[in-house]
């Protein structure tokens, strides 16, 4: 949901995210805004960013907004360290300028003259690197432990709840539940960056849309309290390609189901894989009504229309049993990210006019065209055995993840 994103760097960013909310809330109580502005008076500004350097008592500050500040520290600023998770100036502790380092979270809150490019601080909190880091580390584990994804079944805004498709073993979709505590955020139409992704609101959630929450879970294991909430709306593409321009890194494809061509756009995120001709077959096989050869191969599992996490981020460890091959959990759907990343990779250049695609895409906006997450060629007999089915089976990725975050992210 950057992409196609990975673990890492998805639990990364919604900690980051979460560090950037509990900055603005300091900022509410220190009586400034969220953003490096100028206030009514024409002098007080506050600014919040990452350290890049610092010379004397001089200290450059990349903002969220990749702007660079330069705050000054001056012998009355009120300078302070807390803790991720800490709001209250009362838990704070003293620091001197010589504690700051490079890579730390700073929010200043003082005087500017020139428009807030630099600022005379009088008062400044810092979160440390180290602090930041264990804060991510924690959040990844969390999401981890807490974390569950899948395809949205349906949603019931007036009682707050969401039925979410997981892949288990059990056909009962997972009732996500809720409240107004429960942080939403919903990725951009063009972009699957978790820094992209903007609040949200449970009206925006649809049937078919990836989601991924994080909350503690009933006794019976059926229903989840959501605590945080990160979903997408996606594209599932099947056709045939028609050209491609690598000067534009695009792709246009004849889609299968509307007989229109589709732009698509690739980038350093973008999964290009190819399937092999047996594991093509068996998906075809399987698709047709007949039985699957072996253990239900990779492909003859992921074809079965369980949703089932793609993510290389997924919160459950990849091949969680032994049997099956690559890719299969004992007695259970697949592992289907692990079962992608095992396929050989493809470039742009390797496609051939005229050759089979499924592709899981953003939706794309009017300013630009849907961006590949997965990209799949060597499905010609998946398109022939069931054009129908054909553009869903890519569907049961989530976004647990990439660049998600929700310690990692979601």
């Amino acid at each position: 949901m950057e992409s196609f994103v990975a673990k890492r760097n998805l639990t990364a960013k919604i900690a980051i995210t979460v560090i950037a909310m509990l900055l603005t809330s300091l900022c509410q109580v220190l009586g400034q805004d969220t953003s490096t502005q100028q206030a009514a008076s024409g002098t007080k500004v506050r600014s919040v960013g990452t350290i890049k350097a610092i010379s004397a008592n001089n200290v450059t500050l990349t903002t969220d907004a990749s702007a660079e500040v330069t705050v000054v520290i001056q012998q009355s600023t009120r300078l302070m360290r807390m803790a991720p998770g800490q709001t209250d100036l009362k838990q704070a502790t003293p620091i001197q300028l010589q504690d700051l380092q490079v890579g730390d979270r700073l929010l200043a809150a003082g005087a500017s003259t020139d428009g807030g490019k630099s600022v005379m601080a009088s008062s400044a909190v810092v979160m440390t690197k180290a602090d930041v880091a264990a804060k991510q580390e924690h959040e990844r584990e969390d999401w981890q432990k807490r974390g569950v994804g899948g395809v949205v079944k349906s949603v019931d805004a007036g009682a707050g709840t969401i039925a979410l498709s997981t892949g288990m073993l059990s056909t009962t979709p997972l009732t996500v539940r809720v409240s107004k505590q429960t942080i939403i955020r919903r990725y951009a139409p063009d972009s699957v960056k978790f820094d992209d992704a903007k609040p949200g609101t449970l009206e925006q959630i649809k049937p078919g849309d990836q989601l991924r929450a994080r909350g503690n879970k009933s006794a019976d294991g059926n229903e989840l309290a959501a605590e945080d909430i990160v979903s997408g709306t996606f594209r599932n593409v099947a056709g045939t390609m028609i050209s491609t321009d690598s000067a534009a890194s695009t792709i246009t494809l004849t889609d299968l189901v509307t007989k229109r061509p589709v732009t698509v756009r690739i980038n350093s995120d973008s999964q290009m894989r190819k399937l092999p001709p047996m594991m093509a077959q068996r998906i075809a096989t399987r698709l047709k009504g007949g039985a699957p050869a072996g253990a239900a191969g990779a492909g003859a599992a992921a074809a079965s229309g369980t949703p089932q996490s793609a993510s290389a981020r997924s919160s459950e460890a990849p091949g969680g049993g032994s049997g099956g091959g690559g890719g299969f959990r004992q007695g259970g759907a697949p592992d289907f990210q692990q079962m992608l990343m095992r396929l050989p990779a493809v470039t742009l250049t390797e496609l051939q006019k005229g050759e089979a695609l499924m592709i899981v895409a953003t939706e794309g906006s009017a300013e630009a065209p849907s961006t590949a997450i997965i990209l799949l060629s060597g499905v010609e007999l998946i398109l022939t055995a069931a054009p129908g089915q054909a553009s869903t089976i890519l569907s049961p990725w989530n976004l647990g993840g990439g660049n998600l975050g929700t310690g990692e992210g979601p």
